[in-house]
């Protein structure tokens, strides 16, 4: 009899790695017979947030030829929602439900929503995947609501020995076993060790033009990529700088930068935005510990600071799911030089074509790139390292069979199969 499975998290309408990643964990537990519905967001942050997260630009289904239903029932501004989230779980009857944590923001109706099934559907196992414990920067609220959260968990996917260690220092009073297979601690709650696995969903195009497409961009004969939402704490201001450096020397040499600012996706100049950016502000003035203000960050501005116009080109915009592929299979290798680093969904799609990665030695990059096997390693907020790694690639390109090489350790069937118990 196979398992009825709900997989709490984002739908495919909205954009981001943790909306791929439900997609893509979805899909893997049907190809292992269950029968999986995706309890989702309707609304995922609080309504004061000046930024759209809905994905208005992918046309293709990504669960098309699959018999996953989702259910767009909890809106994080109504806490009526969270009850009827809850009805719609218990109506399913799953054996399991895998909630998808990532933010702490979160807690309060994840929380909420956990300890009420857990009352009502006892026999059914709750499982967090655990993408990032606490952010680097959080306060008092956001560790509250973050124990809140995961506290109330039966069992506990992770993603590496790195966010198991942050989960014991944060949780020092949970007793759990840590298992490398699909069984289950006696007494104690369970910890998973996986891995972030390969993302399914973009796929490198057989016909695809690559030279012609590298001459529509503008790009020269060897390519370094940074894809993603642009925000601080993925370093892309130290990958300009860093290139800096090394275009002086290499002008067949280009830096691709996609993806979208993060908070520049509404009218700045519209009064309700300003009046939810300068209340947004406020909050996270009072509730995180950080003086920084993100919404400020403009690293594309060095660009021509540094006299790079003809050596960096930018796509600043949201990708479509289609469109994805064009950008990696004509770069030759992705930057990550982040300030900080969980598994990453851009490090997941660059094992997908097979592209070694440059990053920096931190956090979960610092156990997951093996240095000359599937990338290299830089030393964190040091421009010179990072450029010398930049310079290192140019002299010692990293041929994609090493990189496919360590992907195939990273597949969902395995990571579902875990989940399932089988």
């Amino acid at each position: 009899m196979s398992k009825k499975i709900v997989v709490f998290g984002p739908g495919p309408q909205f954009k981001g790695g943790i909306s791929n990643y439900t997609v893509s964990l979805a899909k893997a537990l049907e190809k292992q017979h269950a029968e999986v519905t995706i309890v989702s967001w309707s609304q995922q942050y609080p309504a004061i947030i000046p930024r759209d997260f809905i994905d208005r630009k992918s046309k293709v289904d990504l669960l098309q030829g699959t018999n996953i239903q989702v259910k767009y029932v909890c809106n994080y501004n109504s806490p009526f929602s969270w009850y009827k989230t809850v009805l719609q779980i218990e109506k399913l009857k799953p054996n399991i439900i895998v909630f998808q944590w990532a933010i702490a923001i979160q807690g309060l109706p994840m929380g909420w929503i956990t300890n009420r099934l857990k009352k009502r559907m006892p026999k059914t196992e709750i499982i967090y995947d655990v993408h990032n414990v606490v952010q680097k920067e959080t306060g008092a609220l956001d560790k509250m609501l973050t124990r809140y959260a995961l506290k109330a968990a039966y069992s506990y996917i992770m993603h590496g020995q790195v966010t198991i260690d942050e989960f014991a220092d944060f949780l020092p009073e949970i007793d759990f076993e840590v298992k490398v297979d699909k069984s289950r601690a006696l007494n104690k709650k369970t910890i998973f060790k996986l891995y972030h696995p390969v993302y399914d969903l973009f796929e490198p195009k057989i016909d695809f033009d690559v030279e012609n497409e590298k001459k529509k961009l503008g790009l020269h004969k060897t390519v370094f990529l940074f894809f993603g939402f642009i925000r601080k704490y993925k370093g892309l201001h130290y990958a300009i700088e860093a290139f800096s450096k090394i275009a002086k020397l290499h002008p067949d040499v280009s830096l691709l930068i996609v993806g979208e600012s993060f908070w520049n996706t509404v009218d700045q100049k519209s009064q309700l935005t300003k009046f939810k950016t300068w209340l947004f502000r406020v909050l996270k003035s009072i509730f995180i510990n950080s003086k920084d203000q993100e919404k400020d960050y403009n690293p594309l501005a060095l660009i021509e600071k540094l006299g790079l116009t003809n050596q960096v080109v930018v796509v600043n915009k949201f990708i479509a799911n289609e469109e994805v592929h064009r950008y990696f299979q004509v770069c030759d290798a992705v930057v990550n030089y982040y300030e900080y680093a969980t598994p990453s969904g851009v490090e997941s799609i660059a094992y997908n074509f097979s592209k070694p990665i440059l990053a920096t030695r931190v956090g979960h990059f610092a156990h997951a790139i093996i240095d000359g096997e599937n990338g290299y390693l830089a030393e964190a907020a040091d421009i010179n390292s990072m450029a010398e790694t930049m310079e290192r690639f140019l002299s010692y390109p990293i041929p994609a069979e090493r990189v496919k090489k360590i992907a195939t350790q990273l597949s969902w069937e395995n990571y579902a199969a875990t989940i399932i118990g089988k």
